[in-house]
């Protein structure tokens, strides 16, 4: 592994996954998603769905990443040079992730800006809409957001800054200094928001259990999607990661390690913020079922409006809320780019630098499109279709390939060789049978939910992606491989 370079130990690897792990997700996703399926009931099938699929799918990609040693597409050539292609189209999906992530941290990035003059104003809706995530309204296509232009342009020279550097000396080295200052200013933030006045109303509000919704099928799909998509799950990111390990690695260890961490952070964050969600009810009159809100219409809209009217201490909050955004954003996103970075420079023989440089320009491109004033629906459009439709299934057949064609019996020892806790048949029956299954049904629904009240320019912007994808995945296929 001598071209890419290998992680000076096992703390950068565990730091490293634990930023491509942690993202936007874990700080605007998970706290809906708990509020919205049950309150505390919720944790039943969260918990259930880490142990039947968080950590079984992490403990087979870091065993076939560490046992392989090698790109994506080679590893499933090797297995067999029919599969080479769902590694393309995989990897596709996931450039194509980062291409709109970076996106949204160009508007977390200009909140961050504006965090310091609260340029919003008190009508944080209209400013989100007109100068950062634009509107619904195709007539809006014809223009630029420039202040979001503009910090998406910044944003991809830093990921080129950092990820055409050997992974030891980029990612690395970043995953050191952002990871613990990400969990330091997550952790300032929580405890402050648990002392304010309201609090306990936003946690109760949070956690105040529903036992009659674990009888409803869509609670454990959301669930397990929450798992998937909090842990980044078969993007082939922790498969990359783990390829990079130097010998004798704790890879069950580092498994429970990471998803931990990941877990920890998602459950306190959402504690502070319904904390401070509480504090805007009881201070602003407004009842919590209408500050509740899914993604960015809770971190860019509601958060706003909450630190507008929280005085001296809302202009220390602000910024250290999207400082810590961007900072889980910017280690997400160097995760989302390295398995398409890997596969492509050992496909083409291209120095890591090279192959960096030529994707962030293609990849800037793709994003300086989504920036119009319709910058926040296409986004949305992009975002459902491509985990809905094309990482979810990926997974699944990923699952499938490992586990009957490869042999997940073989990485077995591996996995067991250096590591405290041992896997066996439990774990093998659960590759096998149970996640192929779960994963199939997750498929179904979702694709049934997203095309159901599909627009037609909605279905024009899937057709695009999956027709681009397609095509490059076999142009990729068929491009003969460099000699090593």
């Amino acid at each position: 592994m001598s071209r890419q370079g290998q992680w000076d130990s096992s703390l950068e690897f565990i730091l490293a996954m634990i930023g491509a792990a942690v993202g936007l997700g874990n700080i605007w996703r998970f706290s809906y998603v708990l509020y919205s399926n049950g309150g505390g009931s919720f944790f039943v099938p969260y918990l259930i769905a880490i142990g039947i699929m968080g950590i079984p799918f992490l403990i087979l990609e870091y065993g076939i990443g560490f046992s392989f040693k090698d790109s994506f597409s080679n590893i499933m050539k090797r297995i067999n040079p029919k599969f080479e292609i769902v590694a393309w189209i995989l990897v596709l999906f996931v450039f194509v992730v980062t291409i709109y992530y970076m996106v949204i941290l160009g508007w977390d990035l200009v909140y961050l800006g504006s965090s310091f003059s609260f340029n919003w104003g008190t009508d944080a809706a209209a400013y989100f809409v007109n100068e950062v995530g634009g509107s619904s309204n195709l007539a809006d296509a014809s223009f630029l957001l420039v202040p979001t232009t503009v910090a998406v342009l910044f944003l991809w020279i830093v990921l080129w800054f950092i990820s055409h550097k050997n992974v030891e000396d980029g990612i690395g080295k970043v995953s050191k200094i952002l990871i613990p200052a990400l969990f330091v200013i997550m952790g300032f933030i929580i405890i402050y928001a648990l002392t304010l006045p309201g609090a306990s109303v936003g946690i109760n509000t949070l956690l105040s259990p529903d036992w009659s919704k674990l009888l409803d099928v869509n609670i454990w799909l959301a669930a397990f999607a929450q798992i998937i998509f909090s842990l980044s799950m078969g993007q082939a990111i922790a498969l990359i990661y783990a390829s990079y390990l130097p010998e004798n690695s704790k890879l069950i260890d580092n498994v429970l390690i990471v998803v931990a961490s990941n877990s920890l952070f998602e459950v306190c964050t959402a504690f502070g913020v319904f904390s401070i969600l509480g504090y805007m009810s009881v201070t602003g009159g407004t009842p919590m079922v209408e500050l509740v809100t899914e993604g960015t219409g809770l971190v860019f809209i509601v958060f706003p409006m909450i630190f507008n009217i929280m005085g001296p201490i809302g202009r220390i909050l602000a910024p250290l809320l999207f400082l810590s955004i961007l900072f889980a954003g910017v280690t997400s996103a160097l995760g989302f780019f390295e398995p398409m970075l890997s596969t492509t420079s050992s496909k083409l023989g291209w120095s890591r630098k090279k192959t960096s440089t030529i994707l962030c320009i293609i990849g800037c491109a793709f994003s300086l499109l989504l920036t119009s004033g319709i910058s926040s629906y296409l986004v949305g459009i992009i975002d459902s279709f491509v985990n809905e439709f094309g990482i979810l299934i990926l997974i699944g057949i990923q699952c499938i390939i490992f586990a009957w064609f490869y042999g997940v019996e073989h990485i077995i020892p591996v996995l067991n060789e250096a590591s405290t806790f041992k896997v066996g048949k439990i774990w093998t029956l659960i590759i096998k049978y149970l996640l192929p299954s779960v994963l199939v049904v997750m498929w179904v629904v979702g694709i049934f939910n997203l095309f159901a009240s599909a627009k037609t320019f909605e279905l024009i912007i899937d057709l695009i992606i999956i027709t681009l994808v397609l095509v490059f995945a076999v142009i990729l296929t068929r491009v003969k491989q460099a000699e090593e």
